[in-house]
């Protein structure tokens, strides 16, 4: 025998109702729109969610306050270390500097003294 048994149609009409029934006692169980409770829970909901955003957007707020603060800080440290390059640019050249000109002050006298060694220009030899 097939385990499937034919539904009398007055069967699934009774079927129907009870479901139908039980739908309509689920709907009337929530609370009703105008119910004090309800209003007060959902104003409640919407204070809570109201005081979420306030919050997100003064965290927000703050973070860009910090970034802000952080990117003048940097700009600020960047700037000191730029003239600070510079000012070291400045010594190094001027040390370069100095050391040419000792350094042709050297080549100059040593040059001046074998000239003068060897009996430099304008002076007459064995005379």
């Amino acid at each position: 025998m097939s385990p499937y048994k034919d539904k009398a149609f007055s069967d699934r009409l009774s079927e129907a109702a009870n479901a139908r029934k039980t739908a309509l006692e689920v709907f009337r169980a929530r609370t009703a729109i105008d119910d004090p409770a309800a209003i007060e829970r959902q104003a409640a909901r919407l204070a809570l969610g109201t005081a979420r955003e306030t919050r997100l957007a003064a965290r927000k707020a703050e973070r860009e306050a910090e970034a802000a603060r952080l990117a003048i800080e940097m700009a600020a440290r960047n700037e000191a270390l730029a003239k600070q390059s510079a000012a070291l640019e400045i010594e190094r050249a001027a040390r370069a500097l100095v050391l040419e000109a000792e350094q042709k002050a050297n080549r100059d006298a040593r040059y001046a003294a074998r000239k003068a060694r060897q009996g430099g220009p304008g002076k007459a030899r064995g005379r």
